[in-house]
């Protein structure tokens, strides 16, 4: 099933501690959206930890029809369930995590043109490509890339028939030009940008949606 465009919102919860939100109350007012993927980080928590909020998360994404992805781990993944994992240039690749049992969807970061190409040979279920702009919410992140080489990134991802997922300091402002070039929106910090209260979450949530078209 090929992956629908529009907001694919991190439950990060890094950004999230430092504001004190409660990462189930974030998911819960972003999935009012009903985006076609939500991505937990974890990258501080213990296994035990993570997996108990995958699980938690889990049915609020069936709910919503919203596929559910781990990051970084395939192991707990499938212990919880989910419908996928993201991986890095250094996590499992792609070609091991599809050995596993089970049916894990992969979406595959990539920070160029080249490892782009590289990704999309192996077609993953997505090829996440940035961070198009400076980030704070991800430390030692690679220089920004900008849109002129998100129009590029998009154009080899269509060819390949590859969903493409931007990523990094993206804001609502560039969501209409995202959607024209017809790619999946990952954001985190800019979903804060109204308030931390759940209704003003979920607004900043649902005009993602909307104008990603």
């Amino acid at each position: 099933m090929t992956l629908r465009r529009g907001l694919y919102p991190i439950v990060d919860l890094d950004t999230l501690s430092q504001r004190d939100i409660s990462p189930l109350r974030f998911a819960e007012a972003v999935l009012t959206a009903r985006p076609p993927l939500l991505q937990l980080r974890a990258k501080r928590q213990a296994p035990r930890e993570v997996l108990s909020l995958l699980g938690e998360l889990q049915p609020l994404c069936e709910r919503a029809g919203t596929l559910l992805f781990a990051n970084d781990r395939p192991d707990l993944a499938l212990l919880a369930g989910t419908s996928g994992v993201h991986v890095g240039q250094d996590d499992v690749p792609l070609r091991d995590v599809r050995r596993l049992p089970g049916s894990l969807r992969v979406g595959v970061s990539t920070h160029d043109h080249e490892q782009l190409a590289a990704a999309l040979d192996e077609k993953p279920d997505y090829a996440a490509f940035g961070p198009i702009f400076a980030t704070r919410s991800k430390q030692g992140a690679e220089p920004a890339l900008g849109l002129s080489a998100l129009g590029r990134a998009a154009e080899l991802a269509h060819a390949a028939q590859v969903p493409l997922v931007a990523i990094g300091g993206l804001t609502l402002e560039e969501a209409a030009e995202l959607g024209r070039l017809g790619v999946i929106a990952a954001v985190i910090s800019d979903l804060l940008a109204g308030g931390d209260a759940p209704s003003a979450i979920a607004e900043r949530a649902n005009a993602w949606q909307r104008a990603l078209g």
